[in-house]
C-alpha cells in the first residue's frame, strides 16, 4: 500500500492514500457508479501544489485526473492507481464590483460563484446545478440559463492561470498565449489543471421566473411542436424547454432571468397551449433558480445520459422525443441554444457548435448495481431515436470518450485542437477527459 511519505515532494496540502481517513470520501464522485482507487489523493491548497503533484506524478509515471466538482459523468477525475489532483481547497471566488470581473479558483462550485457575485446584482453564465464545478463547465463551453443573454460560460472567461503538463503556471488570455486561451475555451481538461479562471460579469440584476405545464404525454404533440416553434426566436432572457418523464406527463417551460413581469407575454403563450394537468408560475431569485435542481441531481446515484446537438426538430424527432413517456426509467429534455451562443463565430473558441438550436438530453439515476446494463441500454436506445438529427455532442455531455463520440464534441475545431495539444502536453499527460491526441 502506498505512502504519503513515498511521493519525493513535500506539499502544503493534504495527501491521502488508501487507508487513509477521509481517502474513501475523497474518491467519490457525483456519479454513484464510479468505483476507483487512486494511488494517491493530492488535496492542494495553491498553485504550487498543483505543480508539485504534475511533476511527481509524471516523474512516477502515474495517469492524473484532476478534481473540480466532480462531476464528469465518466468520473475522469479519478484515476485507478494514479495520482488524483483535488482542487476542492483551491475555492475562492474574488469579486471586483466596479470592474465587473471575478476571480474564481479552480475548485470554487457554482454556488459560490454566485452567492459571491449576486449581492451586487451581477452574474455570468453558470450551469444550472449549484454543487457544479466551475471547472469542468467553463472548459468544456458552459452552458445555464444566462447563455442566450450572455453566451457561454467560456465566452465570459477573460483570462486563465494553468498549470502545464511541465509543471510551469502560466497565464492564457486574447494577449498572453492566445493559442491555449483558445484551446481552453471549449476545448476541455486537454491542456492543463486550470487554478483560476478570471471571469467577465454582467448586470443580471437578482430576479428570475420559472413557468411549466404538465400535459400528457399522449396528447402533447401539438403542443410541443407550437412550444419548440417559437423557442429560438423568443427574448434572449428566455430559455425554453421541454421534459418527458417516464411513465410521466410532458412538461413545456421556460426559465426567465430578470424582472418577472416581462415574462407575461410568454406566460400568455404557455398558457395557450392547452389545459394542463398542472401549472406552476413562479417568480424567485437567480439564486433560488440556481439551486432548484440540486437535490434530484445530488452525489451518490449510479447516472448515465446521452446526448445530442440538433439544429431542426421535424415531426419525427418529436415523436421519437415524446417515446420517452414509454420508457422504464429516465427522463429526456430538450434546452434551447441561440441568441448570444450564436452570435459567437464558431472559430472564435473551442466550442464550435454554434449553429446548434436545442441540446437534447437522454438521462437515468438508479441505486442497484445489477440495474446499470439495463439502464444505461435504455438510455442509449432512446437517445439513437433522435441521432439522425444530431450535429454534435456537447463535450460536457460526452459520457463515452470513444473516438468517434469525442470527435462529435469538438467538431470544426478539432484538427487545431490537436495541433495545440501538440504545443502544450506532447506526451498527452492530461488524458482522462474527452481526450485530444496530439497531432
Amino acid at each position: 500500500m502506498p505512502a504519503a511519505a513515498a511521493l519525493p515532494v513535500a506539499f502544503t496540502g493534504e495527501v491521502l492514500v488508501p487507508g487513509s481517513p477521509g481517502y474513501d470520501e475523497a474518491r467519490a464522485v457525483w456519479n454513484g457508479a464510479v468505483d476507483r482507487r487512486p494511488a494517491y489523493v493530492v488535496r492542494c491548497a495553491d498553485p504550487q501544489d498543483v505543480r508539485a503533484a504534475v511533476t511527481v506524478a509524471r516523474r512516477l509515471g502515474l495517469p492524473i485526473g484532476v478534481r473540480g466538482g466532480g462531476h464528469s459523468a465518466a468520473g475522469h477525475a479519478v484515476p485507478d492507481g494514479g495520482l488524483m489532483i483535488d482542487l476542492s481547497r483551491m475555492a475562492g471566488v474574488v469579486v471586483d464590483p466596479p470592474a465587473r470581473t471575478a476571480q474564481v479558483q479552480g475548485g470554487a462550485l457554482l454556488g459560490a460563484m454566485d452567492a459571491a457575485t449576486q449581492p451586487f446584482g451581477l452574474a455570468t453564465t453558470a450551469g444550472i446545478v449549484s454543487h457544479t464545478g466551475i471547472g469542468g463547465l467553463a472548459l468544456g463551453g458552459g452552458v445555464g440559463w444566462l447563455a442566450r443573454q450572455l453566451g457561454l460560460l467560456c465566452d465570459n472567461v477573460v483570462g486563465f492561470e494553468v498549470v502545464t503538463a511541465a509543471g510551469e503556471l502560466v497565464r492564457a488570455s486574447a494577449d498572453e498565449h492566445p493559442d491555449l486561451f483558445w484551446a481552453l475555451r471549449g476545448g476541455g481538461g486537454n491542456f492543463g489543471v486550470v487554478t483560476r479562471f478570471d471571469v467577465a460579469l454582467h448586470d443580471v440584476g437578482t430576479q428570475a421566473l420559472s413557468a411549466e405545464v404538465d400535459l400528457r404525454a399522449a396528447d402533447g404533440f401539438g403542443a410541443l411542436q407550437e412550444w419548440l416553434g417559437g423557442a429560438v426566436d423568443a427574448p434572449r432572457p428566455a430559455t425554453f424547454h421541454a421534459e418527458v418523464l417516464a411513465g410521466g406527463p410532458l412538461t413545456l417551460g421556460f426559465v426567465w432571468v430578470g424582472p418577472p413581469d416581462a415574462a407575461d407575454p410568454l406566460v400568455a403563450r404557455l398558457d395557450a397551449l392547452g389545459t394542463p394537468l398542472t401549472r406552476r408560475v413562479e417568480p424567485l431569485s437567480y439564486l433560488d433558480l440556481q439551486r432548484r435542481f440540486d437535490l434530484p441531481t445530488a452525489h451518490g446515484r449510479r447516472r448515465y445520459a446521452k446526448s445530442h446537438l440538433v439544429a431542426e426538430l421535424p415531426d419525427a424527432a418529436l415523436t421519437a422525443f415524446l417515446a420517452h413517456a414509454d420508457a422504464e426509467i429516465g427522463a429526456a429534455s430538450l434546452m434551447t441554444y441561440g441568441g448570444a451562443i450564436a452570435d459567437v463565430d464558431p472559430a472564435a473558441t473551442a466550442f464550435p457548435h454554434r449553429g446548434a438550436r436545442f441540446e437534447y438530453d437522454a438521462g437515468a439515476a438508479w441505486d442497484d448495481p445489477a440495474d446499470d446494463e439495463r439502464h444505461v441500454g435504455t438510455c442509449r436506445a432512446l437517445a439513437a431515436g433522435l441521432g439522425p438529427w444530431s450535429t454534435g455532442v456537447y463535450v460536457n455531455a460526452v459520457a463515452e470518450s470513444e473516438d468517434a463520440e469525442v470527435r462529435r464534441a469538438y467538431g470544426s475545431s478539432y484538427a487545431r485542437l490537436r495541433a495545440v495539444k501538440s504545443q502544450w502536453d506532447p506526451d498527452n499527460v492530461f488524458a482522462l477527459n474527452a481526450n485530444i491526441p496530439p497531432a
